[in-house]
């Protein structure tokens, strides 16, 4: 009886249904090895896929009616295997086993038939957060092509302060990615970068035709409240391509810019952004000098509203801190904090590994879903994400177009463009 106990312990966890089909209810064993061998032969198609072309998988994945069906078949499987496991368990006949291995047996019978349940349910569950994060941020139909081999996506932080009227995007830059190689280079723009001009056919041209010039107020940065308030008539088809008018114009200036055709944008608010380093349970940086956790700095230089001091060293940060080490302004230029913010995303990015993504993975998505608006088409996903993971073994090489190399009041562009081409040149 012990050796026979064991025995429907180990089918159960191995073929559910087994045990159901050999000690127990034949018609329920059949029903419940027909769904194992649909679910076998599901798990094998993926598999088979993955070994033939990982895209196809990640496209799937990326899909959020896929997602949706994988779901919903993952919790019924659970469902499933959650009877099977109490039948087994009726199945073992506890009380007729010697007396020594009933509980042995027993523990051993609930953690089997536990874990496979919520194991399975973990999985479904996982991937319904995933069908509802693509759903709610990834609304855009279609696909994209590259230029010139390369696909271009504009990355603004947006930090709508308490204190600050409107949003003005203060982080600028350029991820550049090689279509085939996954090569990345962050091109980092200065949020005061003047005078610059407009791409080639932005109605924005007819407003600024020798460039957003007027002084220290047209920075780049102010491009984005500047048309939200004044000019959203003239993107009349914005908000139907998800983007705002905005965005589109600030895009054109930073394809003015750097002479890139940019496919798509990805704007981060950078005060959700906390919840997502939270989420991943912390960044470690390794601070290179004192930096205020909150305040500003008076007319003398001197540092006000304080709230505490984020101190040399290697630091493992909180979201919080994390936000005010890349924004801190206290001792610090312009250019500085885009390094720090540039130090944070490195950061970040190593630190997305799969465990980590997995078991944090319902955090991940809620701060997601507050974090990023973007019109990236839903189904580049699976493109991305491939090239991503070519990404993160390559690592993300920056070029920063800051002073002293570049003059931010009067820009060489020409200068800019040239090392932008050289630059995503290198890098491939």
């Amino acid at each position: 009886m012990l050796k026979r106990a064991w025995w429907l312990i180990v089918l159960n966890l191995v073929i559910p249904g087994s045990a159901q089909l050999i000690a127990g209810s034949k018609r329920l064993g059949r029903f419940a090895l027909r769904a194992t061998a649909t679910f076998w032969v599901f798990l094998a198609l993926l598999a088979a896929m993955a070994l033939i072309n990982r895209n196809w998988i990640l496209t799937l994945v990326t899909v959020p009616v896929v997602d949706f069906v994988v779901a919903v078949i993952l919790l019924v499987y659970a469902l499933i295997f959650a009877v099977l496991s109490l039948d087994t368990l009726r199945l073992l006949r506890i009380v007729r086993l010697p007396s020594k291995a009933r509980l042995i047996t027993l523990i051993s019978m609930l953690a089997v038939g536990t874990l496979g349940t919520t194991a399975i349910a973990y999985a479904g569950n996982l991937a319904g957060v995933q069908a509802n994060l693509i759903g709610t941020v990834f609304n855009q139909g279609g696909f994209t092509e590259p230029v010139n081999g390369r696909y271009n996506i504009l990355l603004l932080g947006a930090d709508a302060g308490r204190k600050r009227l409107g949003i003005r995007p203060d982080s600028i830059s350029v991820l550049s990615i090689d279509a085939v190689t996954g090569a990345v280079v962050n091109i980092g723009i200065p949020r005061n970068m003047q005078k610059v001009p407009f791409a080639a056919g932005s109605p924005m041209q007819k407003l600024w035709p020798n460039g957003y010039n007027c002084g220290d107020v047209c920075l780049i940065n102010a491009v984005y409240k500047d048309v939200t308030d004044s000019h959203a008539d003239l993107y009349p088809k914005a908000e139907a391509a998800g983007s705002t008018a905005g965005v589109e114009a600030t895009k054109e200036a930073v394809e003015g810019v750097t002479g890139l055709t940019i496919q798509s944008y990805v704007m981060v608010d950078m005060v959700a952004f906390s919840s997502l380093v939270d989420a991943l349970g912390g960044v470690t940086i390794d601070v290179k000098q004192r930096l205020p956790i909150g305040g500003q700095e008076d007319a003398n230089g001197q540092p006000i509203n304080v709230n505490g001091w984020i101190e040399p060293g290697v630091q493992h940060m909180n979201g919080k801190t994390a936000l005010w080490y890349a924004r801190a302004r206290h001792g610090s230029s312009d250019y500085a904090r885009m390094a720090r913010q540039r130090e944070v995303e490195s950061a970040l990015l190593s630190q997305l590994d799969p465990a980590n993504v997995m078991t944090r993975f319902q955090q991940i998505a809620n701060a997601g879903k507050r974090m990023i608006h973007t019109n990236i088409p839903a189904g580049m996903l699976g493109r991305y994400v491939d090239l991503a993971v070519k990404a993160k073994k390559k690592g993300i090489k920056a070029l920063q177009l800051v002073p002293p190399t570049y003059d931010m009041v009067y820009p060489n562009f020409s200068a800019i463009q040239l090392a932008v081409k050289k630059a995503v040149r290198k890098a491939s």
